[in-house]
């Protein structure tokens, strides 16, 4: 890598050379998002397994040593957990622009990140939370800013290495997201549980390392606060911020203290917050009234697309719960007679997103040229169907091991590779869609908007399984069937109504 680092003769923001002809500060981010990706989709890996462990649904044989739980429990806070990263993505952008800047906002995550990973090093249920706490607010903080600093690298939105650069960085996701499970879950699901959360902690603080001696190659601009608060509105901002944080400190307090805390005091709020949020998001932006009769159109048909993608996110997302929960209770631990943890699954997706992100670029390429390129509504409803179809094909293997048979692991892999292809379909297309239909008004706001997508689809999630509240088993066969369903009959229903969705956004296709 190092060798592709050589003297450009072009000035390229923050340094005069390149990291594959890009600017060399993409090689800091490249890096410091790897390292990071490595750190959260590691403990990811470990975050199901680790809470079954030693539980009523747990595997006869692991190592033991978890928090217990049952799947239903297990599901929901991982499902919580994954919808507070997303939403805290909104915030984290707000920081970034009026508070401290894109880097500083970075650095401050990083640290919070390493933090929560050393604290769920520490055994006990308590601490646990705490550094799930501190990683969901850590992974909010980064994720707006650091692809901010990104764009910040280029001459513009037309620099013709744009898209190329954020394509070399994406890659950097993908390398951390697959090597993680295999080593920090190797190590927590066969050495020590809190072993494997300290290796994630050592993965950030490389990142950081990294992102800090770095920083010379970034661009200035990135340094900079791009609208900062004027000081009566920091002053309001903290009274708001105190006053609430008063309230909670308060009414969590008498709860505690007359002895009827329990989980769902703090999981039952942060899931409906999740549905609020994003539903007031678009409620507030769609009746603006500054919007031209063009914009409210548009935002209009982008609500179909944040539905589609919300309904696909709750399904998707369960590869980390409900499915990686099969692997690890109902699968074979061995392929070909090699052993593995059943975190290793988790390797999947990033490898087949590596494998066949060029190949359906080059088939989008391709159809266009020949004028064919299916439009933004068809690929919608391709993801929705795909991800429907690795539903219908899970009912295979739930229903093989109803008997306690251990089914083969390669079912698991086809579950990932089908999701895989329906996100493909959607992932891309809806960060590219998103840009182009956001009103002028909320240009930087609308990535944050697409985010909470994931926010509404996961707090869905957690609300069906948590025992308190639906109490579904999402494992079972009828419930897998009943997703299957409404995922196609979605993905059906905006084929069928994309006329309708088409005329809303104009000119965009």
């Amino acid at each position: 890598m190092a060798s592709s680092l050589t003297k450009d003769s072009a000035s390229t923001p923050g340094s005069q050379k390149t990291f594959f002809g890009h600017p060399r500060g993409l090689a800091t981010l490249f890096m410091t998002e790897m390292w990071e990706r490595f750190s959260f989709y590691g403990m990811r890996a470990l975050l199901v397994v680790y809470l079954l462990s030693g539980g009523p649904d747990a595997k006869d044989g692991s190592l033991g040593g978890g928090l217990g739980m049952s799947l239903a429990t297990t599901t929901a806070i991982y499902s919580v957990y994954l919808s507070m990263v997303y939403l805290l993505a909104m915030p984290g952008g707000w920081l970034g622009d009026r508070v401290w800047g894109p880097r500083k906002t970075v650095a401050i995550a990083a640290v919070t990140i390493m933090a929560g990973h050393l604290v769920l090093a520490l055994p006990g249920q308590a601490t646990f939370f705490v550094g799930l706490a501190l990683v969901a607010l850590g992974s909010g903080l980064l994720k707006a800013n650091i692809s901010t600093m990104v764009g910040h690298l280029y001459d513009g939105p037309n620099d013709p290495r744009r898209d190329g650069g954020f394509t070399i960085f994406y890659m950097g996701i993908n390398v951390g997201a697959f090597f993680a499970p295999l080593i920090i879950g190797t190590v927590g699901q066969t050495v020590n549980w809190h072993l494997g959360f300290a290796l994630a902690a050592v993965g950030m603080a490389l990142g950081l390392i990294i992102f800090l001696l770095g920083t010379r190659n970034l661009s200035p601009q990135s340094s900079l606060v791009p609208k900062p608060l004027a000081a009566e509105e920091r002053a309001s901002w903290m009274r708001k911020g105190l006053g609430w944080l008063a309230v909670a400190v308060v009414f969590y307090g008498v709860v505690g203290v007359t002895g009827h805390f329990t989980l769902n005091w703090a999981m039952i709020p942060l899931t409906v917050i999740g549905l609020v949020i994003p539903a007031g998001v678009l409620i507030r932006i769609k009746r603006d009234k500054e919007l031209t009769a063009g914009e409210q159109s548009k935002m209009t048909g982008y609500i179909w697309f944040f539905v589609a993608a919300a309904v696909f996110w709750m399904i998707y997302d369960q590869g980390g719960s409900t499915v990686q929960a099969f692997g690890e209770t109902k699968a074979s631990g061995s392929l070909l007679g090699f052993e593995f943890p059943s975190s290793w699954y988790q390797s999947l997706n990033p490898v087949f997103v590596m494998a066949l992100a060029p190949v359906f670029a080059w088939i989008w390429l391709w159809l266009n040229r020949k004028g064919s390129e299916p439009s933004t509504v068809a690929k919608f409803s391709a993801g929705l169907f795909f991800v429907g179809v690795s539903f219908f094909f899970f009912l295979m293997p739930l229903a093989m091991s109803s008997e306690g048979t251990l089914v083969s692991p390669m079912w698991l892999v086809g579950i990932y590779l089908i999701q895989t292809v329906g996100e493909l379909c959607i992932s891309p297309v809806g960060l590219s869609v998103t840009t182009k239909m956001a009103p002028a008004k909320y240009a930087s706001q609308m990535m944050g908007v697409w985010f909470l997508a994931v926010t509404a689809g996961d707090s869905v999630t957690s609300l069906l399984s948590n025992p308190a509240v639906f109490g579904v088993n999402l494992n079972g066969t009828s419930a897998v069937a009943v997703e299957a369903t409404l995922a196609v009959i979605a993905g059906l229903a905006v084929y069928m109504y994309r006329k309708k969705v088409k005329e809303h956004m104009g000119e965009v296709r």
